[in-house]
């Protein structure tokens, strides 16, 4: 059985095209687009029409894409720009004539989804895993244990225990972080960058803390999204870009410090030009990384494990047991549409 899932994010809009046997992903390819639908949306709170057709463009050809590979059904999420946008309806209705249900997703469902993904590389391990996107970053604390827990809430997967214990979606991601601060500028000021350095302090620490009261802490920080694989491969001057090279490496927070004054130090169109940087994300690569080294400051860890397994992939399982009419994994059940052949 072949699935298609679609993620649309404040910066990107990304498909996955998967196989899922007994809760794990058996074959995935992914296809990312930077799209930028969130534009704006944190001064203006309304998407921008270039953006809403960016980003239908976009996933019409995704669409077009799922039908000729065979796909049998597809999902459909938005999150952040979507959740903050008070004409996301708009967004709304182009998507759906596309044959599509297009859902937003509360950011603890999308926290959770991401650490349904994640978790399956840490089997019997409580980690903290780290959604960094363009609008909000999803903390989450938990575990995935190889058998059935003895006690707490956890959520039965084959044969396994979900066991999350803390979820929290931190409005505070690269875009807003830049658009806040002026930091797509060329070479932005010490202002600024100190100011965008305090806002992440704040807001992170203040998430580490309730984290902290809640539950036992985490054995491993796990990074996950465009800014967190960007480092990866910015670092290790990855040109092409190669997946392979970037699930569960490791990044020092000394090495994210390195890479935030060599951004800081350069122009929009020098960090373009960056290997191992897409130049789409050149804009907003800065503010993700200070917001990454203030969480990795804050929750104490001195390295951060990247994970390319991340919402796509808690989406494809969730998404496939509730197409076999199985419980799903976490407390959300998706809504698939069959994608007919033209």
């Amino acid at each position: 059985m072949l699935l298609a899932a679609i993620d649309i994010g404040t910066v990107t809009a990304r498909l996955a095209l998967a196989q899922v046997e007994d809760g794990r992903v058996i074959r995935m390819a992914k296809y990312t687009e930077i799209v930028n639908l969130g534009e704006g949306v944190d001064k203006a709170k309304r998407l921008l029409p270039e953006a809403i057709h960016r980003c239908v463009g976009c996933v019409s050809s995704y669409v077009d894409h799922a039908r000729k590979e065979g796909v049998e059904a597809v999902v459909c999420t938005l999150t952040s720009a979507a959740r903050d946008a008070e004409n996301a309806p708009d967004l709304g209705m182009g998507l759906a004539s596309l044959g599509l249900e297009p859902m937003i997703i509360p950011g603890e469902i999308e926290g959770a989804l991401t650490f349904l993904g994640v978790s399956h590389d840490f089997e019997n391990h409580r980690i903290l895993v780290a959604d960094s996107g363009g609008g909000s970053t999803e903390l989450v604390v938990g575990a995935l244990a190889g058998q059935p827990a003895s006690q707490g809430a956890g959520q039965q997967l084959e044969g396994q225990q979900l066991d999350i214990n803390f979820v929290e979606s931190v409005e505070l991601g690269c875009r807003r972080l830049t658009e806040r601060f002026n930091l797509s500028s060329d070479h932005p000021s010490a202002e600024d960058i100190d100011g965008a350095h305090k806002m992440a302090a704040q807001m992170m620490s203040e998430a580490i803390e309730r984290a902290q009261q809640q539950c036992a802490a985490p054995e491993l920080l796990v990074g996950v999204g465009g800014t967190a694989t960007s480092l990866i491969a910015v670092r290790d001057h990855l040109d092409p870009y190669d997946p392979s090279k970037v699930h569960l490496n490791h990044i020092s927070l000394d090495e994210v410090l390195q890479i935030e004054g060599l951004l800081a130090s350069k122009t929009l169109k020098e960090r373009e030009d960056i290997t191992g940087l897409q130049a789409k994300r050149a804009p907003v690569m800065l503010a993700g990384t200070i917001l990454l080294a203030e969480l990795m400051k804050n929750s104490g860890f001195k390295h951060l494990v990247v994970s390319e397994s991340d919402l796509l992939f808690g989406l494809v399982i969730t998404a496939s047991a509730v197409y076999q009419g199985k419980r799903s994994p976490v407390i959300w059940k998706p809504i698939l549409r069959p994608l007919d052949k033209k």
